[in-house]
């Protein structure tokens, strides 16, 4: 059903979009700070299955800061598919990164994992109750993504510049265009959608980038290793095809881009 929602994005905001990765990546943080991409499920799956997690090892190197995974999100693209001979390999890519040191685990700066499961449940459940249709609440988000978020706001609270990477649409919608999701749900529903406006303060603030704009920059800093005119163009449909919420001509607005 997400699938059918209207794009968050015109055009003219991709490069806002490349910016915020700019942002955190160009800082140069204090001793006591840092910054740090956070990484959802569906990004990483997407470079692994276009056999470009050779990409996100590259991106680390010049990003300096920390690539971190919740213990979510490793569950998700790791722990289970690494039991399901389908996904098995796609798995053993992304461990790679994690054994190599690419992607960490929060523990690594000091963040465990409890502190991340009572902020994600809060934040799971002001999600999964933010819009009410015939009295019945309606679900969006799963723990890997509330993860993600509750990450990134514990992080911002220890002044950790950070980002989070994610191309699922829904939570994006939530964070930046929650309106425009509940226009979507009445239609498609067919009903009055009641926004509970206590949920609200629970998605402000956050950052949020998608595989295209990662792979946008692993391209424009010469990282991409593969040269022909059409490069670019083949790895942003390539993240389209796999999962990333982006229409063609955000693509074609972004091939056109400085």
């Amino acid at each position: 059903m997400m699938q059918q929602i209207a794009q968050i994005q015109r055009p003219m905001q991709i490069q806002k979009q490349i910016n915020r990765l700019s942002q955190v990546q160009s800082t140069s943080p204090k001793p006591s700070q840092g910054k740090a991409i956070i990484f959802d499920s569906g990004v990483l799956i997407s470079f692994s299955m276009n056999g470009v997690t050779d990409l996100i090892k590259e991106l680390k190197g010049i990003f300096k800061g920390k690539f971190l995974i919740t213990s979510e999100v490793k569950r998700e693209i790791i722990d289970v598919p690494l039991k399901i001979k389908k996904f098995e390999l796609e798995a053993l890519k992304i461990k790679q990164l994690l054994d190599d040191g690419v992607l960490e685990m929060p523990s690594s700066i000091g963040i465990n994992d409890s502190e991340i499961s009572t902020r994600g449940n809060e934040i799971l459940n002001a999600a999964n109750s933010f819009f009410i249709g015939n009295g019945r609440e309606i679900h969006l988000l799963d723990s890997g993504e509330s993860s993600c978020l509750a990450l990134s706001r514990i992080l911002t609270e220890r002044g950790i510049k950070n980002i989070i990477a994610i191309d699922e649409r829904t939570t994006r919608m939530l964070v930046e265009k929650h309106e425009n999701m509940r226009e979507f749900l009445e239609k498609k529903l067919h009903v009055k959608i009641k926004v509970n406006h206590e949920s609200l303060k629970f998605f402000n603030g956050f950052r949020i980038i998608r595989s295209t704009e990662l792979a946008y920059v692993a391209y424009k800093k010469g990282l991409v290793k593969l040269k022909n005119a059409d490069v670019l163009d083949a790895l942003l449909y390539a993240m389209k095809f796999k999962g990333a919420a982006i229409s063609g001509e955000e693509i074609e607005e972004m091939k056109r881009l400085k």
